[in-house]
């Protein structure tokens, strides 16, 4: 990353505090009251070793005592409060962030996820975002307070010698010089640990995601291995940037020990010159340490920084991505939509350069079912993530009832479609939540209703509390058929006026898929139905059977048109039936 960005990240992150002025003030107050008190007890430990060494100064020990003693007890109290208003400021600011991070996600267009791993994007949301946190605890906890602490200490040296205060401001920059150099190297190592935590935490998220998959094509020792070589590079990366960061403290502690002895051997000289008292010298001495430890600790923040920054910059990363672009204005009026769609001279590629549909010219009567069938790669999902507006055509338009779907709302048109798709989708909750997922608000009769009419209520009503059974495992301890059957019933609670159905009944036994077909029919009277299978069996009553080759429409017709074809759709079906 250049220095201006990760100037730009750090005052991004900075603007962020804005609107926490009350938490804002109590920090900075704090850290004033914390600091001046600090640089004050030098005095009072000076005063009272003076007190002690020179004659007539015994009567006023008991009182510098009782000062240092109330310097010290307020200064306690202060030190544990600025961290609680410092962890709030901080803890509420990333919160947000991450907010933010997860909000863009579910507005970004599925082209970006799709370049994008799921592990990695949940690396970024919970890891990186954690690590933020820490390093800017880091800041607030020690930067501050040491530059600060810096200020005040300087200009109290001042008032006692300027003499040593320049030996002591001379040979300051040695140190900083030492932990610029080292903060630069470990920030572009802390940037690669950040790369290879993603790259490992993908491989986790598939490999224990896919265990079944993995132990069927005896996979372990490959998946092992994979992980040894990521995890291998993790370590290194982690390892290298923690080496350089840790020699920070060693090197400024080893420059700050020689300023500290130094001043010693003239402070001594001026001792014994008359020109120091022993407790000037003992408070001048505390100052120095007080002065060059904050040195120590804004280099070790320094070392955090750069691990924070790298987060922050993959968190601004998704942030500054674009966001699908909505401009549909014209509103739907559910009852009078009558479900025709058209698709008008449609052209589409996932990769610019790479076309897959050339001018798709479709029209969709209303209320009428449609087949989709072809090899795999044809394009049938391609049309139905066209049709859902998923993705958006490089050329030519989508109609509904005669309207550019680009006119209305993604959200406005998407609630006129119900989708049943093979790989199903339960989230962490309740039957009931499941089933109402697309209608939150809807009653217990409703959900029952649309349960019994997907034939899911019989096995539901055997789950340990029924509809309100927690799925905890978000639905793996059910069948991938039962599964299934509650993402149908989903759809029946909806009552979409498109229906898309892309292989819906691949997981359920024969049985249960007849009863299933017989309630889709019910439910695509009246409704325009796409309805994507690999049994032809189940396609064989529509009204229009579309055969797809290569992102085209090569075929189309009833049953008995394309079999008198006898074309690719012949093909499949005499294919299938031999295979039966």
């Amino acid at each position: 990353m250049a220095k201006k960005e990760k100037t730009s990240s750090l005052g991004r992150l900075m603007m962020r505090f804005k609107g926490q002025t009350l938490l804002i003030g109590l920090a900075v107050i704090g850290t004033i009251i914390q600091v001046a008190l600090t640089v004050y007890l030098p005095v009072l430990i000076g005063r009272a070793i003076d007190s002690v060494v020179y004659p007539n100064g015994q009567q006023v020990i008991g009182t510098i005592l009782l000062q240092m003693a109330l310097v010290i007890g307020l200064n306690t109290i202060i030190q544990w409060i600025n961290p609680l208003v410092f962890n709030r400021l901080i803890y509420q600011m990333v919160a947000k962030l991450r907010e933010e991070v997860l909000y863009k996600l579910h507005h970004l267009p599925l082209s970006y996820l799709d370049r994008q791993s799921v592990g990695d994007l949940v690396s970024r949301v919970t890891t990186d975002s954690e690590q933020l946190t820490n390093g800017l605890l880091m800041i607030f906890n020690q930067f501050f307070v040491g530059v600060l602490t810096i200020l005040l200490t300087i200009f109290s040296m001042g008032r006692l010698d300027g003499f040593m205060l320049l030996l002591v401001i001379g040979l300051t920059p040695l140190s900083l010089l030492i932990a610029r150099f080292i903060s630069k190297k470990s920030y572009r190592l802390f940037q690669d640990q950040t790369k290879a935590r993603g790259l490992q935490t993908q491989h986790l998220e598939e490999a224990i995601g896919q265990q079944s998959l993995i132990q069927n094509f005896n996979a372990q020792s490959q998946m092992t291995q994979t992980f040894k070589t990521l995890n291998g590079a993790y370590s290194a990366a982690t390892q290298g940037a923690i080496f350089y960061s840790s020699t920070i403290n060693p090197a400024t502690r080893f420059v700050n020990a020689l300023i500290y002895a130094l001043l010693a051997g003239f402070g001594g000289l001026r001792i014994m010159r008359g020109q120091f008292t022993v407790g000037q010298l003992t408070t001048f001495l505390n100052y120095a340490t007080q002065y060059t430890k904050p040195f120590n600790d804004i280099s070790s923040v320094f070392a955090e920084l750069q691990s924070a920054l790298a987060c922050a910059e993959r968190l601004f990363a998704i942030l500054d991505e674009a966001v699908i672009k909505d401009d549909g204005t014209v509103t739907i009026e559910t009852d009078a939509v009558k479900g025709a769609i058209t698709f008008e001279n449609v052209q589409f590629g996932y990769v610019p350069n790479r076309i897959l549909m050339q001018n798709l010219t479709l029209s969709v009567p209303e209320g009428s079912k449609i087949g989709i069938v072809g090899p795999t790669g044809a394009g049938k999902s391609t049309m139905i993530n066209l049709l859902m507006r998923f993705y958006d055509p490089n050329a030519g338009q989508i109609l509904l009832d005669g309207i550019p779907t680009s006119h209305y709302s993604r959200e406005a048109f998407r609630q006129q479609i119900g989708m049943v798709l093979q790989e199903t989708w339960l989230k962490a909750a309740t039957v009931h939540d499941n089933i109402a997922y697309g209608v939150p608000d809807a009653s217990r009769e409703d959900v029952i209703a649309a349960a019994k009419a997907a034939n899911a209520d019989f096995f539901i009503r055997q789950l340990p509390n029924g509809y309100d059974t927690f799925l905890e495992d978000a639905g793996s301890s059910l069948s991938q058929g039962q599964a299934q059957l509650l993402a149908i019933a989903r759809v029946f609670l909806q009552e979409p006026k498109i229906l898309i159905l892309d292989e819906a009944t691949s997981s359920i036994d024969t049985r249960t898929e007849l009863l299933i077909q017989k309630a889709f029919e019910k439910l695509m009277k009246g409704r325009t139905s796409f309805v994507i299978a690999h049994r032809l069996s189940t396609i064989e009553d529509s009204d229009v059977i579309l055969v797809m080759v290569d992102g085209d429409i090569v075929e189309s017709g009833n049953h008995d048109e394309l079999m008198a074809l006898k074309g690719v759709y012949h093909q499949m079906q005499t294919a299938q039936e031999a295979l039966a």
